[in-house]
């Protein structure tokens, strides 16, 4: 029985995929965490086979926890499960360390092939972001935006999106000051001076939802 750490924040995602794996023969969800602390406390203390992370998370990034599980167990495969469809999103999980991306509107079938063909040593991604990665592996150049951390990156999409600091901050569990300070790092990486160029960037380079 391979044992899998589901890192959520939602409680009714986890039961979802705790009575997911509960219906495989090979699977099962070991343990819960609803933010990166706990993730963390909880991916060290254990032995793991798999860890299906969801990247929208209060608090820490999860890009950034991301990049840190890899580091502990680089052998330990995360499946990225999440609400966004861009592939930019895919393209920013895969450079931090995610062995699959799966969006939230597949089926429970596909979890359980996506797991599966990660615990065999393989990925599981959609071939837009294959080619995209053999595109950017050509390129000498990678675009601004690859420079900025994964909490930027979600402010970055969230303002560009049309939303205001306030409405940002509640939805990352941020304070307004620390949203405001990730917007400023966010012009100043970017060269832009204003809201309405950040979304400009934003919809030239293809990183809002589709």
């Amino acid at each position: 029985m391979k044992r899998v750490l589901i890192v959520d924040d939602h409680p009714i995602v986890r039961a979802g995929l705790r009575g997911i794996l509960a219906e495989t023969p090979d699977l099962v969800v070991a343990g819960e965490a609803g933010d990166a602390d706990e993730a963390l406390a909880k991916f060290r203390g254990d032995p793991w086979d798999a860890v299906v992370l969801d990247i929208s998370l209060p608090g820490r990034s999860g890009l950034d926890l991301l990049r840190e599980l890899t580091q502990i167990a680089p052998d330990v495969p995360v499946l990225v499960l999440s609400v966004h469809e861009s592939d930019e999103y895919a393209l920013r999980a895969l450079r931090a360390g995610a062995a699959g991306y799966l969006t939230k509107d597949r089926t429970a079938g596909e979890l359980v092939q996506a797991l599966r063909l990660l615990l065999r040593g393989e990925t599981y991604i959609n071939r837009r972001v294959v080619e995209r990665l053999v595109d950017e592996g050509r390129a000498a150049d990678r675009p601004p935006h690859d420079a900025l951390s994964g909490r930027e990156h979600e402010v970055l999409r969230l303002l560009a999106s049309g939303k205001v600091v306030k409405e940002v901050a509640a939805i990352l569990s941020l304070s307004k000051s620390t949203v405001s300070t990730y917007r400023e790092r966010i012009l100043k990486k970017l060269g832009l001076h204003s809201n309405a160029e950040l979304t400009r960037y934003a919809v030239e380079h293809g990183l809002l939802d589709d």
